[in-house]
């Protein structure tokens, strides 16, 4: 073997919940990347399992994906999501029977619903476990992120809140997975160097950087990104790989934009009467995304010509190959001139694979099955794995870093966001105030403290500033940070002035239900 390549997948969404609401748009985040997306990359797992393959992949599991995954409500609305989507394709086999290429089009989207569906209830309802499943089997490595993907940078002048989203997040996985994490994906790749103390306290082994993070490192790493470095709390920090990124993630040579492939965003949700749509709608009275999709990208005009699936398939296995050929030949000319086995890291949101490149789980498909089968240049390796077989690395400081615009902070600290920041350094203080106040509380006031440490959690999360500069759902996501900002306000007041309101505790505990054991400790 030549080298290495370490793939991770990046699962994440925010913690979007809302029994309040019979049906809620934002929810439909969820739904569709199930659908999408962890579905079909369970399915793959078990077709490499039942074919003998053994790639070795890394999954970022998040806490709040993770507590969505499991949480009954959402599994009972992801059922009834499913459900419409089935019977909405029926109605379309029905709708276009004589129009041939749509009719087909409709066949093949019931046939892969309820795929999905079958998949889900064989599996019990328990992505999370299913996932597990495979970790226990030795396919998988799953990791852990901040508790709320927070972003870590931001808070590292509040100590005890950078302490928290790691330890709550280490804390909730070994209730997920009955065992430590190794690594942690950091939130949006973002490293300063005051995150080793409370990396390494909680017993974390390695993490991802961006590029220029491992290659601006103090002292200058001598094998670049193709090494590991250490950190001098001896915790290990990959760098992601230039070169394989680019293939995919390029918004003008990137794979996803192949005209052959499936438009995101011509939708029979958008194009067909409303009232026809309208059941089977995310939200009540909006147009939104329904998952069935008959155009293929074609180009950058607004007419679109009918996807082929076939000849989509043909491009991933195509794009597939072109990807694999570009690694044999970055590996041969790394050989030429390092004196040690190279690994690249080639991570990616998963959500990219199925959901945003309809054809990505596919691709990753065949790109697999050609490396284990075709090839013997390097392994598909996890990096707990490539730490435990090459154990010696050059000590150095990473950069300050991010995989965002510019390379830093300016996607979650800007003109659009940076109102957010004196809110939450009040609550942080605040919060740290009640766990030292409060070391020996009484089962209510617990319960406050307890929930005043998710508010915090949530209002921290990465999303929210993210949505607001990219101008998604901006209102949805400024809303979300000034409830819980309200609500931690609230229970503040309440313990320091010590008229607590079990009532609308109870309401509070049922709508922002994550992290049932949260430690509030923490932020002592």
């Amino acid at each position: 073997m030549s080298g290495y390549l370490s793939l991770i997948l990046h699962a994440h969404l925010p913690f979007v919940r809302h029994p309040e609401h019979e049906k809620f748009l934002e929810e439909n985040w969820l739904f569709e990347a199930i659908t999408e997306t962890y579905v079909p990359l369970l399915q793959l797992l078990e077709r490499w399992h039942r074919d003998g393959l053994n790639p070795r992949l890394t999954l970022t599991l998040t806490p709040t994906l993770c507590s969505m995954l499991r949480d009954p409500l959402l599994q009972d609305r992801y059922e009834r999501h499913l459900k419409e989507l089935i019977e909405l394709a029926e109605k379309e086999i029905h709708r276009t029977q004589w129009e041939k290429p749509f009719h087909e089009l409709a066949l093949f989207y019931h046939e892969r619903f309820a795929a999905v569906r079958d998949a889900y209830a064989a599996c019990g309802r328990d992505l999370v476990g299913a996932f597990g499943k495979f970790q226990e089997l030795g396919y998988l490595e799953i990791i852990t992120s901040a508790a709320t993907h927070a972003l870590l940078p931001l808070l590292a002048d509040h100590p005890p809140s950078l302490r928290a989203q790691v330890l709550v997040a280490r804390d909730h996985y070994r209730s997920c997975f009955g065992c430590e994490p190794r690594g942690i994906w950091l939130p949006e790749c973002a490293y300063v160097d005051s995150l080793e103390n409370v990396l390494q306290e909680a017993n974390l082994r390695w993490f991802v950087t961006d590029t220029h993070g491992i290659l601006h490192a103090k002292p200058r790493p001598r094998y670049g990104t193709f090494a590991p470095i250490f950190t001098p709390n001896g915790v290990a920090a990959f760098g992601r790989d230039p070169d394989s990124t680019r293939q995919v993630w390029s918004r003008h040579a990137g794979y996803p934009g192949d005209p052959r492939y499936r438009d995101f965003y011509r939708d029979i949700g958008f194009d067909l009467d409303l009232d026809y749509v309208k059941p089977h709608l995310p939200a009540p009275d909006q147009r939104g995304f329904t998952g069935i999709k008959y155009y293929r990208i074609t180009g950058r005009s607004p007419d679109k010509e009918v996807y082929d699936r076939e000849a989509g398939i043909r491009a991933a296995d195509e794009h597939a190959g072109q990807f694999l050929d570009a690694r044999l030949t970055q590996f041969r000319r790394l050989a030429e001139v390092l004196d040690r086995p190279p690994i690249l890291v080639a991570p990616y949101d998963a959500e990219l694979f199925g959901h945003w490149w309809y054809e990505g789980p596919e691709f990753l498909d065949f790109f697999v099955r050609k490396a284990c089968c075709d090839q013997k240049v390097f392994e598909l390796i996890t990096p707990e794995a490539f730490l435990r077989r090459h154990p010696t690395h050059q000590v150095a400081t990473p950069a300050a870093s991010s995989w965002g615009e510019e390379g830093y902070w300016r996607v979650w600290l800007n003109e659009k966001n940076e109102w957010i920041y004196p809110h939450l350094r009040v609550a942080q203080d605040r919060m740290t105030e009640l766990a030292r106040r409060f070391p020996q509380p009484d089962a209510l006031q617990e319960r406050m403290l307890k929930q005043a440490a998710r508010e915090l959690l949530l209002a921290q999360a990465s999303d929210w500033p993210f949505i607001l500069r990219t101008g998604t759902s901006p209102e949805y996501a400024r809303k979300r940070v000034q409830d819980h900002v309200l609500r931690f306000t609230r229970i503040y007041e309440q313990l320091t002035a010590g008229r607590l309101d079990p009532e609308w505790l109870k309401q509070v505990e049922w709508r922002d239900n994550i992290f049932p054991e949260v430690d509030y400790r923490y932020w002592a």
